[in-house]
């Protein structure tokens, strides 16, 4: 029942992308049939296959290497603050843990770690071998091919930037076919954060999050591909775009780490800025009178959209509530904020399997405030596209949210 449940579950989300689409009778079926034939044949592969499951639990235990090197980093800077042994006794389990101090500086390593992986070419090989597998199973341009493959480990706006020389060729579905891939995943350095956050709760954090990010990018195609057809552009393999490659291994470790600052405290901001905005919205929202008592809140508001296509997607009716609030943070604020609700849970607020479907549907950058970044990145990319950037944007986090709330369906058929 579990796989019907999944399968029905897709299907409606294939749906609402149809109500959606801008011409319901142009469908690509190539593009939207092997993309979703594409994204389960590779969750079976990832989440079924031995060999496979062994290489993302040896990633799980990559990570508490890492987040042990950066403590080590943490605790020299910080103190106690940044994970040295604490001056006084903790009252309050937990309550050691800050967010800017513990877990942010991670964000620093990996970005130097991937700047140099990129240096090196490890990035490109891989990248490459994704691009080559979406070109030849969804028959999609080179250039859409290989932005989606990027997609999987860079944000929204450093994947375009890697494929810029190619923007202006696109077709208008193909650029947003490429926006709501950025929106369906989630950048490398985060997959970490997330990964140290979910760890206690949910078994192999960081392979589940890097197989949703992996599993998401046809989907995303796939939906993007109903809701603002296009054809299947020229196949011939695009590169990656460097407009200053650093000169040796050290300056890649630099600039890595620069733009690791850059990306922190954009983080930082971003979540100070969203949740305040949030909580003044809901103080307007509270004095509209709400139907049982308590306050009225943006949450609850785009939990009612969520509550049918979380359902939809295996979960339990008692638990609606509390994965559409999840839904609601992630779109309202971003992903991070709602992956902090869901570690935060009480142990009985969600069923293992509920919080494993919960986990692939969040992982995605699919939220109001990524979606005015790509509107400023891209368009300073591809200025005389402007208008059709700031015109798809808002289309394109639902298309994300979508794609990766049909990979929350795949999970839940799986686990």
């Amino acid at each position: 029942m579990q796989v019907v449940h999944g399968l029905a579950g897709i299907a409606a989300l294939l749906a609402v992308s149809w109500c959606l689409s801008e011409d319901r009778w142009r469908l690509p079926l190539r593009i939207v049939a092997g993309g979703i034939a594409l994204q389960l044949a590779l969750a079976v592969l990832f989440i079924e296959f031995p060999p496979a499951t062994a290489v993302f639990a040896t990633l799980n235990d990559a990570v508490g290497a890492l987040q042990t090197a950066t403590d080590a980093g943490t605790a020299l800077v910080f103190g106690y603050l940044g994970g040295a042994p604490l001056p006084f006794s903790e009252v309050t389990p937990g309550a050691s843990f800050v967010l800017a101090f513990k877990a942010f500086p991670l964000v620093l390593v990996i970005s130097a770690l991937a700047s140099l992986m990129l240096y090196l070419g490890i990035l490109q090989r891989i990248v490459g071998g994704f691009a080559f597998i979406l070109r030849n199973t969804l028959g999609i341009g080179g250039a859409l091919g290989l932005g989606g493959a990027v997609h999987i480990f860079v944000g929204m706006v450093e994947a375009p930037l890697l494929v810029r020389a190619y923007l202006m060729r696109m077709s208008r579905g193909e650029l947003f076919a490429l926006m709501s891939c950025g929106m369906a995943g989630v950048a490398g350095t985060m997959m970490v954060i997330y990964a140290s956050l979910l760890g206690p709760v949910i078994p192999g954090a960081l392979g589940n999050i890097l197989i949703a990010s992996v599993i998401s990018t046809p989907a995303a195609l796939a939906i993007a591909a109903i809701m603002v057809p296009f054809e299947a552009g020229a196949r011939e393999p695009a590169v990656l775009e460097q407009s200053d490659p650093p000169s040796s291994a050290l300056e890649a470790i630099t600039r890595g780490t620069t733009d690791g600052i850059f990306l922190v405290a954009s983080i930082i901001a971003m979540l100070i800025v969203f949740v305040a905005l949030v909580h003044l919205v809901n103080a307007v929202l509270g004095l509209i009178p709400y139907p049982g008592g308590g306050a009225f809140t943006l949450q609850q508001l785009f939990g009612f959209i969520f509550k049918p296509l979380l359902w939809a997607i295996g979960i339990g009716t008692s638990e609606l509530d509390t994965a559409a609030g999840l839904m609601a943070t992630k779109t309202v604020v971003n992903e991070f904020a709602a992956y902090l609700d869901l570690a935060r849970l009480p142990p009985d607020a969600l069923s293992p399997r509920s919080k494993m479907i919960m986990t692939y549907a969040l992982c995605g950058f699919a939220n109001f405030g990524s979606a005015g970044i790509m509107i400023g990145g891209m368009s300073v990319m591809a200025p005389e596209r402007r208008s059709e950037i700031v015109e798809l944007a808002p289309r394109s986090i639902v298309s994300g949210t979508l794609a990766t709330m049909s990979s929350g369906a795949i999970a839940g058929m799986l686990v």
